[in-house]
C-alpha cells in the first residue's frame, strides 16, 4: 500500500499535464475556438471582397458596353475630345474624383497558447510538490510512532 501513495504524485503530473493540454494547450480547446473566430473574420473578409468585386466587374461591364459611362470616367479623369474646350469652376478644388475601393488585406493572427514545455515543467512541479508532501507526511508519521 506505501508503493501506491507515492505513485500519487506520478498520476497528479499525468493529469495536470492532460487537462492543462485539453484546455490551454497548442492543440487545445482554446486554440481551437481562436482558429473558428479566425475562420468565421476570413469568411467575412472573402464575402466583402466578392461584394466588391461584382461592384467592381458591373463598373467594367458599364466601361465596355455603354459609351456614355466611358465618356463621364473620361471627363472626371481629365480627358475629352481633342476640340473640346473644359471650363474651371474656381472654389470646387475640394471635390475629387471617387476612387475605387480594392478591399481590406486580413492577415491572421496567431492563436494564444502555453507552450507544450512549460505545460511540462507544471505538471512534473506539482507531481514533485505532491510526492514530496506525501514523502513528509510519512517521515512525520515515522517519526511520531
Amino acid at each position: 500500500m506505501r508503493i501506491f501513495k507515492y505513485l500519487i504524485g506520478i498520476w497528479a503530473a499525468v493529469v495536470v499535464y492532460v487537462l492543462f493540454s485539453f484546455l490551454a494547450g497548442p492543440k487545445g480547446l482554446s486554440s481551437y475556438n481562436f482558429l473558428l473566430s479566425e475562420k468565421e473574420q476570413q469568411r467575412e473578409n472573402i464575402r466583402n471582397l466578392e461584394l466588391l468585386n461584382e461592384e467592381l466587374e458591373r463598373s467594367r461591364n458599364n466601361l465596355i458596353y455603354d459609351h456614355d459611362t466611358l465618356l463621364v470616367q473620361a471627363r472626371q479623369m481629365g480627358y475629352g475630345y481633342e476640340d473640346e474646350r473644359f471650363l474651371r469652376i474656381v472654389g470646387f478644388s475640394n471635390i475629387k474624383p471617387v476612387q475605387a475601393e480594392v478591399g481590406n488585406v486580413y492577415t491572421a493572427q496567431k492563436p494564444d497558447f502555453i507552450v507544450d514545455r512549460h505545460i511540462k515543467v507544471a505538471a512534473l512541479c506539482i507531481g514533485l510538490l505532491l510526492f514530496a508532501f506525501l514523502l513528509t507526511m510519512e517521515v512525520i508519521d515515522r517519526r511520531s510512532r
